[in-house]
């Protein structure tokens, strides 16, 4: 399945500007092309109720909904997939219990990631974090754009177009340099969830991304 990581919207309880899951997404869904949640200390029913409310406001428009981890939560909520980093469960399970229609996504941190990243399992792969980020915890340095634009041409030496988004940081002031350093769009949480104004930040940084991706040629 073909992924569209323009705006990747990830929505988290513990990062929501005091806002429901479902009234966050309803209020960006117009301009985000892909939703993920993430809830690290809900229960599992709590997750699988989020994952409903939130696939109700996104059905209408087509948008997928994935869930950070949870295979379980995925297959309950009959969401769109999920995605998954190094220390979750295998790639090669969460397709073989998902099935081949899923949406599969990994975190890529480094040039070993890139190289030993199964690909072939894969619909995408979301490279960081790229700059400074308070909304996870994470200890590594950041990237910046020259280690984006490192593991970018190291994943894409594998397989030639392959899709990839940029995590961590990310802006509209910074958004099209992500893009120009090869990224095919940016995943993001506390630019659009702790705006005052989250539908016009989802627009503003849509555009940015639109914009920078026509200027690299990509239709």
């Amino acid at each position: 399945m073909t992924v569209d990581l323009r705006l990747y919207a990830l929505v988290d309880p513990a990062v929501s500007g005091g806002r429901s899951l479902p009234a966050l997404t309803a209020l960006i869904a117009d301009n985000v092309t892909l939703v993920q949640l993430r809830d690290k200390h809900g229960s599992t029913r709590v997750m699988v109720e989020e994952a409903r409310d939130i696939a109700a406001v996104l059905k209408p428009r087509g948008t997928p909904l994935l869930i950070n981890d949870r295979v379980d939560v995925a297959l309950a909520a009959k969401a769109d997939g999920v995605h998954i980093g190094w220390d979750d469960i295998d790639a090669a399970d969460a397709r073989r219990i998902l099935g081949p229609d899923a949406i599969i996504g990994l975190s890529i941190k480094s040039m070993e990631q890139a190289a030993a990243a199964p690909l072939d399992l894969l619909n995408y792969v979301a490279i960081g974090g790229v700059y400074p980020t308070t909304s996870k915890d994470n200890t590594a340095a950041p990237i910046g754009t020259d280690g984006l634009r490192t593991i970018v041409a190291a994943i894409r030496a594998r397989k030639p177009g392959y899709p990839i988004c940029a995590i961590a940081g990310i802006n509209a002031g910074n958004a099209a340099d992500v893009i120009a350093a090869g990224a095919d769009g940016v995943a993001v949480i506390s630019v659009l969830s702790v705006s005052k104004e989250p539908a016009a930040a989802a627009a503003g940084l849509r555009g940015v991304v639109d914009a920078a991706l026509a200027k690299r040629g990509v239709a």
